[in-house]
């Protein structure tokens, strides 16, 4: 039989009745508070957001995004000072009136056969950025009889040995007779039989400072620009297939 003392007990265990609240109660009122307090605290975050940004001085919010930067103007490059700049002039419009033949236009190489062989005169130019850089180049036997060191005449004829004036694209790189060699193809009426002539960029042993030093000039071609062997993997590195090769000799009105 139980009692009421039992009763009593087994009303406590269950939760009816005590001085306190029931455990699950407290539980089930705890979880209330948290979310209630959540809400409050996440309404008085959006509350408080919303006041800062009223009480912000109109003047600091910008109204307008940044307008973008304004590109710099395209460099101007200038080789007024050159010794070659004349002979550029002439390469850079033959250029423009061979464009449909050159995709690459930031860099070509002038042959300026005014200066004697002695002298560093294929020159390549960077037309975007300006810089240069110069090699020794010979010239052909057939265009310095005498073997003077200065070039006096330009052929276009088979076996005259000559150099040829006018526009080349360079061509292939392959290894020949000379090791390796750069291929040229003439674009003008002074120059389209280098093909058949077999007009290329190679190395020579006779174009070398210790040459010169000797002899005091660079020996003699069969009519191709010959190069220092050892500067010659620079100056291919330089140019590649695609690019224009300028040779010419400008004529002094008077001289």
């Amino acid at each position: 039989m139980r009692t009421k003392r039992a009763t009593r007990a087994d009303r406590l265990h269950h939760g009816g009745l005590g001085p306190g609240p029931p455990l699950c109660y407290i539980n089930s009122m705890d979880r209330r508070s948290f979310t209630k307090f959540a809400l409050s605290g996440l309404a008085l975050s959006f509350l408080s957001d919303s006041i800062g940004k009223a009480a912000a001085p109109e003047g600091l919010l910008p109204k307008n995004p940044p307008p973008a930067p304004v590109p710099a103007a395209p460099r101007v490059v200038s080789f007024a000072g050159k010794p070659y700049a004349r002979l550029l002039e002439k390469a850079k419009a033959a250029l423009d009136s061979h464009a449909h033949a050159f995709t690459l236009r930031d860099r070509i190489a002038i042959a300026d056969f005014n200066a004697p062989s002695r002298d560093l005169r294929l020159h390549v130019v960077d037309l975007i950025g300006g810089q240069s850089s110069s090699y020794l180049v010979a010239h052909g036997r057939g265009s310095d009889p005498g073997h003077s060191g200065w070039l006096h005449s330009f052929s276009n004829e088979p076996n005259s040995l000559a150099s040829s004036s006018g526009a080349y694209r360079t061509g292939d790189i392959y290894f020949g007779q000379h090791g390796q060699a750069m291929r040229l193809i003439g674009l003008d009426p002074t120059n389209n039989n280098a093909e058949n002539r077999a007009i290329v960029v190679h190395g020579a042993d006779y174009v070398s400072e210790d040459h010169i030093a000797a002899w005091g000039k660079c020996g003699r071609s069969e009519g191709c620009l010959a190069v220092a062997r050892h500067m010659l993997p620079q100056l291919i590195g330089l140019l590649g297939p695609g690019r224009m090769v300028y040779a010419d000799k400008i004529t002094v009105a008077g001289a």
